[in-house]
């Protein structure tokens, strides 16, 4: 075990410590003065902080390859617990996406991202960096994403699904996907971005009216037609993302200061704890409290970049690309609907955000790189 914990990429933990010293403090301002303070947030983030990184030591000390032999049995767990929401889950925040345990809660969809990430590298391992066929392997490893996928996009929870497939893609274009393959996939995605442009600027009442008598919600509807036409969205549509634009900017360079967010502590921005909690950096420390977040991420990306190209088996490599697209399409996602870059989605900001089962979950994706790193023995790959 010495031996094991002399491997770890012990920058890879002090950036973690970093963000366990700077989550607490961001999701309290984020609380003072609104409807939440009670609730002790900042209390719980540490609680859960400390939760994970003994998940994380816990996961990093297991070799990895153990949990890839049982794929399979992850995914079928996966599955049942995603089929189960629908019978024992209430509706929260638009959707049946939480289990709750009396004042805890579970989120399958986190759990989904990193089962996937499991079984993609698995699957993909097998071709040993071979080109990837389009019966014999593409099909088989879609049918693995798209199960999840719809159950998820089901619940609705269009942000966990988004993830799923940013990270299906990341992982193929790793793992031996072909041009023309590729060359396709993308024809087909710029497609369907154009088609719901166009419904959505050419058909709008059209489009409503299904997505409020088809699907019986009208939650997907507001948020995507507020981005791709924000001078059409009505006011309750656009609240959020304007606001959040006029507190990000009203920070300038340096913020307002610690706990001096104004918009942030008269309510106008919901979700400041979980789902917009870059508002309240942006509004408190400004620009340069934001760079210096961002900062923080890079390097924890390009650690684990570093740890994939110095893996012996292919299939770590595929684990920690999986981890990757994941981060930064949440980190990008996050911060950008707070910009006006992206559409608001659910999506937390990793490491940041509150929310015990997200923190737990990234930790454990933490453990799974570190483990890489640690069970890269030569003699222990021949198998």
């Amino acid at each position: 075990m010495l031996n094991k914990l002399k491997r770890i990429d012990w920058m890879i933990v002090a950036i973690l410590g970093v963000f366990a010293v700077i989550s607490p403090f961001i999701v309290y301002s984020s609380t003072v003065g609104t409807k939440f303070e009670p609730a002790n947030f900042e209390v719980k983030t540490i609680v859960f902080y400390i939760i994970g990184f003994v998940v994380m030591l816990a996961v990093t000390l297991f070799d990895y390859r153990l949990l890839l032999k049982g794929w399979i049995i992850w995914m079928v767990i996966t599955v049942l617990l995603l089929i189960g929401l629908y019978f024992f889950a209430d509706v929260t925040m638009g959707a049946k996406g939480w289990y709750k345990f009396g004042g805890l809660s579970f989120q399958p969809a986190e759990l989904a991202k990193i089962v996937l990430i499991l079984s993609l590298a698995q699957l993909l391992g097998k071709r040993e960096g071979e080109p990837l066929g389009f019966v014999k392997d593409l099909l088989p490893i879609a049918c693995v994403m798209i199960i999840p996928f719809g159950l998820i996009v089901a619940q609705p929870d269009l942000g966990n699904a988004m993830i799923l497939i940013v990270i299906f893609i990341g992982m193929l274009w790793i793992g031996g996907m072909k041009y023309r393959h590729m060359f396709v996939g993308t024809a087909i995605v710029g497609a369907l971005i154009a088609i719901v442009v166009i419904l959505f600027t050419q058909f709008g009442p059209q489009v409503e009216s299904f997505f409020k008598d088809t699907l019986g919600q009208n939650h997907w509807y507001e948020r995507i037609n507020t981005f791709i036409n924000p001078e059409s969205a009505s006011k309750d549509e656009s609240h959020q993302s304007r606001y959040a634009l006029i507190a990000i900017g009203s920070g300038g360079l340096t913020g307002d200061g610690f706990l001096q967010g104004e918009l942030k502590s008269r309510n106008f921005i919901p979700l400041t704890y979980s789902d917009a909690i870059f508002v309240v950096i942006g509004e408190e420390f400004g620009f340069q409290g934001g760079a210096l977040l961002l900062l923080l991420y890079f390097f924890l990306i390009y650690r684990m970049i570093l740890i994939a190209f110095q893996c012996y088996d292919l299939r770590g490599s595929y684990i920690i690309i999986g981890i990757v697209s994941m981060f930064v399409f949440q980190i990008f996602q996050n911060i950008g609907m707070m910009i006006g870059l992206m559409p608001i989605t659910g999506i937390t900001l990793p490491f940041i955000s509150y929310g015990g089962t997200s923190l737990i979950l990234n930790m454990v994706c933490i453990g799974l790189v570190l483990s890489v790193r640690i069970h890269q023995e030569k003699y222990q790959l021949d198998e």
